[in-house]
């Protein structure tokens, strides 16, 4: 028994096998195939000098032919053959002998037999390897052939002596030398693992293939007229051949034989089937080529710069304006731009490439950023940014088909086709997601550039250096625009690179005010490297803006502290103190680097005191010892601003804000019971006709932080003030927080105005009745301001943007306006969660088009309506026409309510033209040709001077594409705008408000003295005025009246149509219908517009609103917010009692 162990192990030695691999590549023919055709390096040397060898064949054969000098000397020792003269000169006798046989000496005889029989030897080698079985075909094949018309005779002639002289047509090789080129293009790829161009390999062969035939004609004219009577070089050869093949046959040359002339026949007939095939197939390459664009190459991305552009789909619109938005700064001028897409350009797209300003920086590649190799061709790693944009006007191509496939047929639910248009959208941002991705894990250091469609999309990307979500600015500019008019003009005015010359020849005063300021935009700058604002250092921040305006015409906004944490903030009031370390943000025609400054001449300054001082009725007020280089010109581009210093001036003298009254300044007001108290004090007549005097700006904040008693406050102010919170009735508690429900992932929270208890969701619908409420429209509300409409087709998750803006905590109560979110599909339990905590927002189902809809929502209350952009627009058969539901049912609104403000969004920024059409309207024809006048002069924003526009009556989010670019160069562009808008919220960081101008307001006379006493009072900063102005105010253009239809005389018939339709509708709805007004309101005659920083001696006029960065906490007095808008004639009389809402609504509640 103990053996077995050992027995086992014996037999388990005997049962092992010895296995060796690849044992059929250890013979001879396995050995010579690896070496000869599997291996790729050995067999690219092969090849090579296989290449060498048929090429030095052809040149030993020219060497023989230039160097024969007697032909028909050749063939006398060849096969016996004797030379025999021709019977007639006349005749074109041919001597065959020099056809058969040549003359070559010895050497050149041992040589080419050398390299035939080596060249045979490999044919025969490579034969035996590759075979089959099919032994005829690989014989019978076209370099079989000619292997062996130009080796085996070299064979022969050793083998039988007499024959040494026979003619082989050794040049017949360099075809074979061209077949080993095509196959050395495929082994260098292998080898190198370098993918060359298609296209590049292509014409090299046919550039072969050319020479080839060349040669070959040649070579055998050549031979065949040694024959002849006239001996003809092969330089006459050659010349021959390529006369002929261009088809030019001059005829002072010509072939006199007829083989030679057979020859040539044959060769034309070889090359017209030879070259027509490399020809189409090098076209085809061509073509596909043009489609997939170039390739950058490394050497232009080591010694150029380049940012690449990716996105879905490129339209002209988009190019167009991503190229002369980037290029209009002047150090991008040296880059280029690579746009990589992974579709055909659509024609429009070809030609604006061709155009030579952009032929030369812009390089197409058609290919997909989620594949490393088309990455690699746009260099991608190299890039200074990478721009990924989403597609927005278009939806997939097949996907539309298919839509309106299903839509003809009455296949296509509704529910399912909002599903349909809200999964676009959703799959452009996944589109958007990945390439970003790509990007990122491709080129980890790339600074990325993001534009994102929905809000909830854009945690996905977060990583990105900047991204600009859609729905996020789109919504935030909509609601500023309903609290600060005109705001989506302002910004994007302020985001536009524009020069600043637009209306600059124009005769209206409006619009050269509004041209010139329209160049003003963002710009950035070191403290202690600024002219600006060096000097304010160790001063407050409210010191520094109104000084810098005073003097420069600059508009300090923000600053940022250097601290690696430090976040910027707008206006962060007169406690932040500036330090030469801090980032200034400023407004200004240009930036401060391209300014000039140039004093003036002092006897031109001296000349120019004495006619103020001359012209003034009033005491001046500060030192007579005026500096003589007080004045100087700041030279902006083409604009010069005239600044002003003011030093020994005691108004901004180095002061506190404690005045004492006994040192009050003579021209001050004094305070309520306080006239008359000195016998020293001027008669009132005098006081009365002195401009009241504004409190000096504090270099410093008081210790004690208390605030400057104003005593000459604005209406705005008085109007605060007298506004009582309590007015009305006590109904459900209200607080500021933060809202519950989070809309969507990375969502950034705002504090703003919420309901202790939300609401329950039956009652959010505005026109169902419930066990909580029983109306049925807005009407019976009766809401003490008017309402707010949003016109959806759904119910979008990033309204909630619009809703905050509304609802922010630094608004008063009272001046809240109720919201009424009309949509056309249904809404989801997820948004009602959202906007149940707010106060008095609603939401009902309802159409545009439909006019019971709007006066059950409340069209007859309401002072703004805002028409979102429909996504189901994007299935129209023509892009421009995308925009035609919303513009139809607007114009409509327009003629059924013409005083109520319309604020539309559109697809296409060309098509706010139709805004508001009249047809009649010479004053818009005039604009209309005064935007194609400003676009051939190269104006990035032409259609600025579109009255809509101006107005801020319409906005295209297409415009926000400008902001992403801008990012490129200022990097904060995209932060500013974001904590303007209120979408989002920094520490000691204001807020965008604004201020309207009455007229007891007037006093205040200029934009600047306006300036000094907010930024003395309130420490609020003024950056632009919104103006409204009458037709007769353009005197130079009244003879184009603004005429409306509804004026003329034969459309009163149809105004009394249209008032009849709507009171019947009302009496329908049991509406009372004494509240509409069926007047046309004479603000359709008047022209709105935006002044962007303002100069400082502009005259503030009557009804001027003022936009305003107000602090973070601001002051103990009231801000200047808007009035509390009263009841207009329509509604129900003041005195009736507020009706008490029940359970469940908001709106009773105390504000």
């Amino acid at each position: 028994m103990a053996l077995e162990p050992d027995l086992k192990s014996d037999c388990i030695e005997k049962q092992e096998v010895h296995v060796e691999y690849f044992v059929n590549e250890q013979s001879i023919k396995e050995r010579l195939h690896l070496y000869f055709i599997k291996n790729q390096r050995s067999t690219l040397r092969i090849r090579l000098i296989n290449c060498f060898f048929k090429l030095l064949t052809v040149v030993l054969y020219l060497v023989r032919a230039i160097a024969d000098d007697e032909p028909k000397a050749a063939g006398k020792h060849c096969f016996n053959i004797v030379a025999d003269s021709c019977k007639s000169t006349a005749e074109k006798c041919i001597y065959w002998p020099a056809i058969l046989c040549v003359d070559r000496e010895d050497w050149m005889y041992g040589l080419q037999c050398a390299l035939a029989i080596i060249n045979l030897l490999q044919v025969l080698l490579l034969l035996f390897l590759n075979y089959k079985g099919n032994i005829l075909q690989q014989i019978m094949s076209v370099s079989m052939v000619l292997e062996a018309i130009t080796s085996i005779p070299f064979v022969i002639t050793i083998v039988y002596p007499p024959s040494h002289d026979l003619f082989v047509p050794v040049f017949l090789n360099c075809w074979l030398a061209k077949e080993l080129l095509e196959n050395l293009f495929n082994d260098l790829h292998r080898v190198m693992q370098r993918h060359h161009s298609a296209l590049t390999q292509q014409v090299f062969i046919l550039i072969v293939t050319i020479l080839c035939l060349i040669i070959t004609c040649a070579c055998g004219i050549h031979h065949l007229e040694r024959a002849g009577q006239s001996d003809m070089s092969v330089f006459e050869a050659l010349y021959f051949t390529v006369v002929t093949f261009s088809t030019v046959g001059y005829g002072d040359i010509k072939v006199e034989i007829w083989p030679s002339q057979l020859f040539v026949i044959l060769m034309i007939a070889a090359a017209l089937v030879v070259l027509p095939v490399q020809m189409e197939k090098m076209a085809l390459l061509l073509i596909e080529k043009q489609k997939q664009g170039g390739t950058y190459s490394n050497h232009r991305a080591r010694t150029e710069k380049h940012v690449v552009v990716c996105a879905s789909m490129l339209h002209y619109d988009l190019v167009n304006d991503f190229l002369n938005e980037f290029y209009a700064h002047a150090h991008l001028q040296d880059f280029f731009v690579v746009l990589l897409t992974p579709c055909e350009l659509e024609p429009t797209v070809k030609w604006l490439l061709q155009v030579p300003l952009w032929s030369q920086r812009v390089i197409y590649i058609q290919g997909s950023a989620l594949k490393d190799i088309d990455l690699v061709r746009c260099r991608m790693d190299q890039a200074e940014a990478c721009f990924i944009l989403s597609p927005r006007n278009k939806m997939d191509r097949i996907e539309a088909a298919l839509l309106k496939n299903w839509k003809r047929k009455k296949r296509l639910s509704e529910k399912l086709e909002s599903i349909i248009n809200r999964s676009y959208r959703d799959r452009a941002d996944q589109q958007t997601i990945l390439r970003t991705w790509a990007v990122k894990d491709f080129a980890p250091n790339i600074p990325l550039y993001v534009q994102i469609m929905k809000p909830e999309n854009k945690f996905h990307v977060q990583f990105a250096d900047h991204v600009v979500c859609e729905d996020e600015f789109k919504y935030a500019l909509l609601a500023n625009n309903c609290l600060c008019p005109a705001t989506s003009t302002f910004v994007t005015l302020l985001i536009h690179t524009s020069r600043g010359v637009e209306g600059e020849t124009a005769s209206s005063q409006w619009q050269k005010i509004y041209g010139r300021c329209s160049g003003n935009e963002i710009y950035h700058i070191q403290l202690k490297q600024s002219q600006f604002f060096g000097e304010y250092e160790g001063k407050s921040f409210t010191f520094a803006t109104f000084n810098a305006h005073k003097k420069y015409g600059v508009s300090l906004i923000g600053i940022k502290r250097q601290d690696c944490n430090a976040d910027l903030q707008l206006n962060p009031g007169p406690k932040h103190i500036l330090k030469d370390t801090d980032t200034c943000y400023y407004m200004n025609i240009t930036k401060e680097e391209y300014s000039a400054f140039i004093l003036a001449h002092p006897r031109e300054e001296k000349e120019k005191l004495e006619k103020k001082d001359s012209k003034s009725s009033s005491p001046t007020v500060g030192d007579p010892n005026v500096s003589k280089l007080e004045s100087a010109i700041c030279s902006v581009g083409t604009l010069p601003i005239e600044m002003r210093e003011q030093n020994n001036h005691p108004t901004y003298e180095r002061s506190t804000l404690q005045v004492p009254s006994g040192d009050r300044h003579l021209l001050m007001p004094p305070p309520a019971g306080e006239e008359n108290v000195s016998s020293d004090a001027p008669p009132i007549g005098a006081r009365r006709q002195r401009r009241p005097s504004i409190m000096p700006v504090s270099e410093m904040i008081m210790a004690d932080n208390s605030p400057l008693r104003d005593h000459k406050p604005l209406y705005a102010h008085k109007e605060v003030q007298d506004e009582s919170e309590d007015t009305w009735e006590e109904g459900e508690k209200w607080t500021k927080g933060y809202p519950p429900v989070m809309p969507y992932i990375g969502y950034s929270p705002m504090m703003c105005h919420l309901l202790e208890t939300p609401k329950p969701h039956c009652c959010l619908e505005l026109d169902k009745p419930c066990d909580h409420k029983s109306w049925t429209h807005a009407g019976e509300y009766n809401w003490p301001n008017n309402n707010i409409i949003i016109a959806a087709e759904y119910a979008a998750q990033g309204m909630v943007n619009f809703i905050v803006p509304l609802r922010a905590h630094f608004r008063p109560k009272h001046t809240l306006k109720p919201i009424i979110i009309m949509v056309e599909k249904s809404v989801d339990n997820n948004f009602l969660e959202c906007i149940s905590s707010f106060p008095m927002v609603y939401f009902m189902i309802g159409l545009l088009e439909s006019l019971d809809d709007l006066l059950r929502a409340g069209m007859l209350q309401s002072d703004t309506v805002v028409v979102v952009d429909r996504e189901s627009s994007k299935l129209a058969e023509e892009d421009y026409m995308a925009d035609a539901n919303q513009i139809v049912a607007v114009q409509t609104m327009f003629r059924l309510f013409p005083s109520t403000t319309i604020i539309t969004e559109l697809t296409h920024a060309a098509n706010m033209r139709f805004m508001q059409f009249r047809a009649k309207d010479f004053y818009a024809l005039r604009m209309a040709e005064k935007q194609k006048l400003e676009k051939e002069k190269g104006s990035n924003i032409s259609y600025m001077f579109r009255l809509p526009f101006a107005a801020g009556n319409v906005f295209s989010a297409s415009m926000l594409d400008t902001m992403l670019y801008q990012s490129f160069v200022k990097d904060y562009a995209i932060s500013i705008v974001r904590l303007l808008l209120g979408l989002d919220q920094a520490t000691n960081s204001g807020y965008l408000c604004e201020l309207p101008i009455t007229p007891e307001d007037l006093w205040i006379r200029t934009y600047g003295r306006l300036y000094q006493k907010l930024c003395s009072t309130s420490h609020e900063i003024p950056i632009g005025i919104y103006r409204t102005v009458g037709q007769a105010d353009n005197k130079s253009e009244c003879s184009l009246p603004m005429e409306d239809d509804d004026s003329l005389q034969g459309f009163s018939g149809e105004r009394k149509e249209l008032a009849n339709m709507v009171r019947i509708k009302m009496k329908k709805l049991d509406l009372p219908e004494e509240e509409y007004d069926s007047e046309v309101s004479d603000k359709r005659n008047k022209i709105s517009y935006v002044i962007i920083n303002p100069s400082f001696d502009m005259k503030l006029e009557v009804d001027d609103i003022i936009y305003l960065i107000k602090p973070a906490g601001g002051p103990k007095t009231p801000s200047p917010m808007p009035p509390r808008r009263k009841f207009s004639s329509r509604r129900k009389t003041t005195h009736q009692r507020f009706r008490a809402e029940p359970q469940g609504s908001n709106v009773d509640t105390k504000l």
